[in-house]
């Protein structure tokens, strides 16, 4: 049974992590076989305008200096050129409640008809639902109930990363400082809510911006307590810092990608075999190393668009993709945005359900060509 203390001594670098890569690997393989899954996506940056400061955030931009909306023939733009090369999930990004801080951002809202950034989201996910064959995954950050039950209808699935637990990154000179939305019992009520509507969810943690190895551990067992509440959170992601050059982050050094590698295998161990765990491939060159960690998914990963939170970090193309999970011994599947054990009633809603089952193959799994040149 994991254990808060124990956990906390394996993240120390003088302790043999052998044991531990072991143990997470043969608990990988117990809950998913030799399959490793990746979501085939757009990635769809709804507005880059934000009300929080986050200190390592590039994708945020004020008003006249890159902040804006996506009108809706950019968002049809983009999804329509994912639509033909075989995506099959449109990641709906974007800042807090824009509106909040920026009249630029409220005027735009009005001229779209929307009272807020997140009735927009809607908007755009019906508008993407009823254009293309994509299924949205909106993750607008935190939500109330309103917002939840406002996107369900179109969204497979919605995230929002927790990022820590620990309120220690809300203090001046933190991170998280003057940024309400992170707040971690503000995020962990977004969370419990998706729980509660029965929504599945992807969070997780995000590894480097200044927290403790005693605040990942605390992060962890709080994320594995949430599960065991509603057993909604269909995807636990262990994310990397990366420093942005035009952030105040920017001489932050990164993880140790062997440290890092033990909260990989750290979170396998203490969120069980059955959980869906990722690490993105493209804030690593050497990404194989998170296969003996105990992953069992890449995220999602785009033939066409950048990835807006990392643009310095471009996805490996497919066919490598493809190449370097295989040589370790596993088998690459696309996957829809919604895994194939929350492809039920429970979870998804009736005429969205069928159309994602449509889109499925057999086992559950997304029926379409996984090679990066695929037609």
């Amino acid at each position: 049974m994991p254990d808060p203390e124990l956990a906390l001594s394996l993240l120390d670098p003088s302790v043999d992590a052998t044991e531990l890569l072991a143990t997470s690997s043969s608990l990988r393989d117990e809950g998913h076989g030799k399959t490793i899954t990746y979501s085939r996506k757009v990635f769809v940056p709804v507005t880059t305008l934000c009300r929080d400061t986050c200190t390592y955030c590039t994708f945020v931009k004020p008003p006249g200096n890159g902040g804006e909306y996506l009108t809706p023939d950019d968002v049809l733009a983009i999804v329509k050129a994912g639509d033909e090369m075989h995506c099959t999930e449109a990641l709906l990004t974007l800042g807090d409640r824009p509106e909040d801080k920026w009249p630029q951002a409220a005027a735009f809202l009005e001229s779209q008809g929307a009272a807020s950034t997140i009735e927009y989201v809607a908007m755009m996910s019906e508008l993407i639902r009823e254009e293309t064959g994509l299924f949205p995954h909106a993750n607008p950050g935190v939500m109330s109930r309103t917002d939840i039950e406002r996107l369900r209808p179109t969204n497979l699935s919605m995230g929002m990363m927790l990022e820590n637990i620990s309120d220690r990154l809300t203090e001046p000179g933190m991170p998280h400082f003057n940024c309400p939305d992170k707040v971690p019992a503000v995020r962990v009520e977004t969370i419990r809510e998706a729980g509660r509507q029965r929504v599945p969810f992807t969070t997780g943690i995000l590894v480097g911006i200044g927290e403790t190895p005693g605040e990942i551990v605390d992060s962890l067992f709080a994320l594995a307590d949430l599960q065991s509440e509603h057993g909604h959170i269909q995807e636990f992601i262990i994310q990397n810092f990366r420093a942005k050059a035009d952030t105040r982050m920017r001489f932050r050094p990164e993880p140790e990608i062997p440290y890092f590698v033990r909260v990989v295998a750290l979170a396998r161990w203490i969120l069980g075999a059955e959980t869906n765990l990722q690490v993105p491939p493209n804030l690593t060159a050497d990404f194989s190393v998170y296969l003996e960690a105990g992953i069992n998914d890449w995220g999602g990963v785009s033939p066409l668009t950048i990835d807006w939170v990392n643009p310095e970090a471009p996805w490996p193309q497919l066919d490598r993709l493809d190449e370097v999970t295989s040589s370790h011994g596993f088998s690459l599947r696309p996957r829809l945005p919604v895994y194939p054990e929350f492809l039920t009633d429970e979870w998804v809603d009736g005429p969205l359900l069928a159309d994602a089952v449509h889109a499925a193959t057999d086992d559950g799994y997304a029926a379409i060509p996984h090679k990066q040149g695929a037609r």
